[in-house]
């Protein structure tokens, strides 16, 4: 199938692109990298009546630390995070999680800010905002809003972006040193979303857990942090046992439904599984302070 017309615009600075949007009173669609929004125009799942193309907008594409944050601005393509020497040594989950990102044309394209203004709750990027509790900037015509991870995310590709915003950079928090850290996911074939993934990070000192950070993808309709989870192995340490019962409260936690992927139950025990891979791996990479 073909799009349904639209018009097109391709603005050169960021207060060009929210005029746009302003104009069009929420009926326009900001274009990323595209690689979930060109599919849904295909369809005709979506219908705008204008497209704002947000690719020569220069000042949106960035990887730095600042402030004890990992900073990327929107427009910053997934291939480039992959390769990034400053994401891998400040956030090294990040690039992890990256390396599962659909197919190599889809990350070469693919933006980070677009993964997570789209929203679909099995995406990765989601789920690593929400474990480490980032937050991202929205720009609108009243200026910058601030808005943390578990205020973004909604339901299914629904997030608290105004229509008349922006999402304009992603604030990670850079972990400790010797951080622990995985990203554990299972599809059905390389590079499908994924059924379940479990996003997770572990400080370990002096033979206890100092920080745990666990949060779900595919698992509900949003990422799901795993707070409960993460409360038993701050309490309890990090022993086998402290693990299992971890992973077996994560799978209690989520809501997931069921569809022509998979039942509900079967990503419960996805979750549980994956989250204690995920833990184990975490804990293999963490070095005790």
């Amino acid at each position: 199938m073909k799009p349904a017309p639209f018009e097109y615009h391709a603005p050169r600075r960021v207060d060009e692109a929210l005029a746009l949007l302003t104009r069009y009173g929420g009926d326009a669609k900001a274009l990323a990298g595209g690689q979930s929004l060109v599919p849904l125009l295909n369809f005709r799942v979506s219908r705008p009546a204008a497209l704002v193309d947000l690719n020569a907008l220069p000042d949106l594409t960035y990887i730095r630390r600042e402030d004890g944050q990992l900073r990327v601005g929107a427009m910053t393509r997934q291939r480039t995070i992959e390769f990034s020497l400053v994401a891998r040594e400040a956030l090294p989950l990040l690039v992890e999680a990256t390396a599962l990102v659909g197919h190599l044309p889809i990350r070469s394209r693919g933006t980070f800010g677009g993964s997570l203004a789209h929203a679909d709750p099995s995406a990765e990027y989601p789920a690593v905002l929400t474990a480490l509790e980032g937050e991202v900037v929205a720009r609108g015509p009243g200026g910058d809003r601030v808005i943390p991870a578990a205020q973004l995310f909604r339901s299914y590709l629904t997030t608290s972006l105004a229509a008349d915003e922006l999402l304009v950079e992603a604030r990670l928090p850079i972990p400790p040193p010797g951080s622990g850290f995985a990203f554990e996911e299972f599809s059905r074939r390389h590079g499908d979303f994924a059924l379940v993934g479990i996003a997770a990070l572990l400080v370990v000192r002096d033979g206890r857990c100092a920080m745990a950070r666990l949060a779900a993808a595919g698992a509900g309709p949003a990422p799901v942090r795993l707070r409960e989870a993460e409360e038993i192995l701050e309490q309890d340490g990090v022993s086998d046992r402290a693990i299992g019962a971890a992973a077996a409260r994560a799978g209690e936690l989520v809501t997931p439904d069921s569809d022509i992927h998979a039942s509900a139950s079967y990503r419960r025990q996805l979750t549980r599984v994956f989250t204690a891979r995920a833990l184990r791996r975490a804990l293999g990479r963490a070095e005790p302070g």
